[in-house]
């Protein structure tokens, strides 16, 4: 059994092709990819105040907090999300601004003090599913890159 030495030099310099910026391009769009899921679960989850049409109040402050907007989708606003790299760990920050999600998320006091109002936990609950995906996606990414890479 033989091996051509010439087929293993063009892989060589195709696996060499594969540089830092490629690289880091890669992480980038893995970090955007899987915080693009997460915000399509978390809006999806995030739940809409429902309120008397006298009152005047429209639901929905929340939810729209994700993104700043309802025309915007997760994917859109994940994509122009600043992606930090500091060491070997590349982290983006996704936040809601609404004054009041904490409460929502993790449960609150009654306003009299006499009981609690449980927690909704979308934001927990979204992030513990894409924690579960991540694996694959970013397999099904690194196979794609490479596929490229090796062209």
């Amino acid at each position: 059994m033989g091996a051509n030495v010439t087929d293993l030099k063009n892989y060589e310099r195709k696996l060499a092709k594969l540089s830092k910026d490629m690289k880091d391009q890669y992480f980038e769009q893995c970090v955007k990819e899987l915080a693009a899921r997460l915000l399509a679960k978390v809006i999806k989850r995030t739940p809409v105040g429902v309120y008397p049409p006298e009152s005047g109040k429209l639901g929905g402050t929340l939810r729209r907090g994700w993104t700043g907007t309802v025309d915007q989708s997760g994917a859109d606003f994940a994509a122009q999300l600043d992606v930090k790299h500091i060491g070997k760990t590349y982290t983006v920050e996704i936040v809601n601004p609404v004054e009041y999600a904490s409460y929502v998320e993790y449960g609150h006091r009654t306003p009299n003090h006499d009981g609690w109002v449980e927690g909704q936990f979308f934001l927990t609950i979204s992030e513990q599913e894409i924690q579960k995906i991540a694996p694959k996606v970013l397999a099904e990414r690194l196979d794609k890159m490479m596929e490229e890479a090796l062209k």
